[in-house]
């Protein structure tokens, strides 16, 4: 409990930072319309992100009621919750032009130290008190991150963010779809579970403005829309964020030119499109803008001292070309990209740009860290689905009628028995059949990427990448998100050598597989279902439909808990009981640990 002493000179502090804004700054504001006379409110909360060992960036947003003055703004960074101990301060306006946000680079911090943050207005009216944390120093031992994608506000409740927010996370990392650009028409992605008959409406979580995302007014408006709930005010007022956007910032599937939710003819020029939704973003959000000043570019670096050091990649909105499967083709894009596998036309198309491709390897060359962290929008590893389930799938889909769909069952178990005939055929078992054989001959059966919007539909480029990796002789292990399930693989060249590590965060809100009626694949998947047949010598194997797929659970929303240090990278997997309701439980559902010498175990 405060005494009365420290109370006083809390307040003392506060008063006199206050009054000296106002002398400053409050004849400017006065002309304004003399907004100054009430005080400032910080609906939103604060956010920190962008960490760096001697600076972080801190955000609020504040605006006098029924007024479109400028706010001034006093922020304050203190070695304790009493702010006693200020250890950077600075002014700043919150204004019009900028959505009434405020960010600035708080400088002069030591490396690996928590702080404590807030900002007050020309009256002394303070925000929420916010923690964040520098990158640590050369020395550090061990650093936990929190990891999220795909957090859809009308889907649910962030039962995910409060989760992490009572975590003992330090950094929190965002992988791309903090919100969805979709409106509010029941028939629009998220607004209505068909499995569980919840609404958009039922929850209280209709999205603002009713249309899909297009003027900078309708990013604005999202955005704050998202800062408003409560779980997410907290998380981001807990730890600072590192982040990047995926496409639903700006819209389903974009790419440089364009996006498949984006219309010109009904919605406009895509670049208007694109730099109103970078605008909002970077006002909305405590990510620090590029020296350059370019909005677009948010690729860059964190060196988490020995351990291991951060590659934040844009593989979305920066240089991707378009995707194999929007081009309309009765194949779905599997032509070009078996095109794009060699030295074809195809073979030079970009996820990310030549320029930022050699921006990631000269990175990966000089740093000295034990691990490389890639954070990754999109799946990176090889998802290959055998042919035969997937040319049933198509039929199943086309006529989804009880023998249809039998038989993607039958295409499913005789492929995983297989597997399974040959695995224990190796430990001394009987031969595999013919038929067996066969199924396992890519050859006779291909193995075919079932998402050409992920890394699958960039072959040559990420080849190329895996290629640098495995000449440098790095660490390698990629964050992805994007898929809305939960995902561990290894990344191995189109030779099948190994090169590194995937894990992949489920979502927060978004619905996954378990929204086609595919909340049970996961085993088939993974197999794991294989279990029974050859004990735990299925986990990890690569038994499964996705060779070289480990892990993976196709029905749960939650986040990523990684916990780094030099002898091993180790994922929690942290599923929430629901996103239906706030009342909720949390667990770990799979513990993933790969030390520094390359073994893997599951717990």
């Amino acid at each position: 409990m405060e005494n009365n002493a420290y109370r006083s000179r809390r307040d003392f502090l506060v008063t006199s930072a206050s009054t000296a804004v106002a002398v400053t700054l409050g004849g400017s504001l006065a002309a304004c319309g003399g907004s100054d006379a009430q005080p400032a409110t910080f609906s939103y909360g604060v956010a920190s992100g962008d960490p760096r060992a001697d600076r972080v960036i801190l955000w609020t947003h504040a605006k006098f009621p029924d007024s479109t003055a400028a706010v001034a703004l006093t922020w304050q960074v203190a070695s304790d919750s009493g702010f006693t101990k200020i250890v950077s301060t600075g002014q700043i306006h919150a204004t019009e032009s900028s959505s009434f946000t405020a960010k600035v680079d708080a400088t002069g911090l030591s490396a690996g130290t928590a702080y404590f943050y807030r900002f007050l207005d020309s009256m002394g009216t303070a925000s929420v008190v916010g923690t964040t944390r520098t990158l640590p120093a050369a020395n550090v031992s061990s650093v936990k991150l929190a990891v999220f994608s795909c957090a859809l506000y009308s889907a649910g409740y962030f039962n995910a963010y409060d989760a992490a927010a009572k975590s003992d996370a330090q950094y929190a990392l965002h992988l791309g779809d903090y919100l969805y650009e979709y409106g509010a028409d029941p028939a629009k992605f998220g607004n209505t579970d068909a499995l569980t008959g919840t609404t958009a409406v039922s929850l209280n979580r209709v999205i603002s403005p009713a249309n899909d995302m297009v003027s900078l007014s309708d990013y604005r408006t999202r955005h704050a829309l998202y800062k408003s709930d409560p779980s997410l005010q907290a998380l981001h007022a807990k730890m600072p964020w590192i982040t990047v956007w995926d496409d639903h910032e700006f819209a389903n599937n974009a790419y440089v030119n364009g996006a498949e939710n984006h219309d010109n003819t009904s919605q406009g020029n895509w670049l208007t499109r694109k730099n109103a939704a970078a605008r909002a973003y970077h006002e909305w959000m405590p990510i620090r803008t590029d020296a350059t000043g370019d909005l677009l570019k948010i690729y860059r670096s964190f060196s988490f001292g020995n351990l291991f050091t951060l590659h934040m990649l844009d593989t979305r909105i920066e240089g991707r070309d378009q995707q194999y499967d929007s081009f309309g083709d009765t194949d779905g894009g599997l032509a070009r990209y078996a095109n794009g596998l060699g030295t074809g036309a195809d073979a030079t198309r970009k996820m990310i740009s030549a320029t930022q491709q050699t921006w990631l390897t000269q990175g990966l060359a000089t740093s000295t860290a034990t691990w490389q962290l890639l954070g990754n929008q999109d799946i990176m590893a090889r998802m290959w689905f055998p042919g035969s389930v997937l040319q049933a799938q198509a039929v199943a889909t086309a006529s989804p009628t009880p023998t249809n769909m039998q038989a993607v069952q039958t295409a499913v178990t005789d492929y995983l028995t297989a597997k399974g005939a040959r695995a224990g055929a190796a430990l001394g078992g009987p031969a595999i059949t013919p038929t067996q054989a066969a199924l396992l001959n890519p050859a006779i059966n291909p193995l075919l990427p079932y998402n050409l919007d992920a890394w699958d539909g960039y072959p040559s480029q990420r080849e190329a990448i895996l290629q640098t990796v495995k000449a440098q002789g790095k660490k390698l292990v990629a964050l992805s998100g994007d898929s809305h399930n939960a995902w561990f693989a290894n990344l191995t060249s189109l030779a099948g050598d190994k090169v590194g590590v995937e894990f992949a965060t489920s979502s927060v809100t978004a619905p996954g597989f378990e929204s086609f009626g595919l909340g049970g694949l996961a085993s088939a998947l993974d197999g794991s279902a294989l279990v029974p047949q050859l004990g735990t010598a299925a986990i990890g194997a690569g038994l499964g439909l996705v060779n070289d797929l480990n892990y993976t659970d196709s029905s749960r929303r939650g986040y990523l808990v990684m916990t780094v240090t030099s002898d091993a990278v180790k994922g929690e997997y942290v599923f929430t009981s629901t996103v239906k309701s706030r009342t909720y439980s949390a667990s770990v559902g799979r513990t993933i640990t790969v030390a520094s010498n390359g073994a893997v175990t599951y717990s």
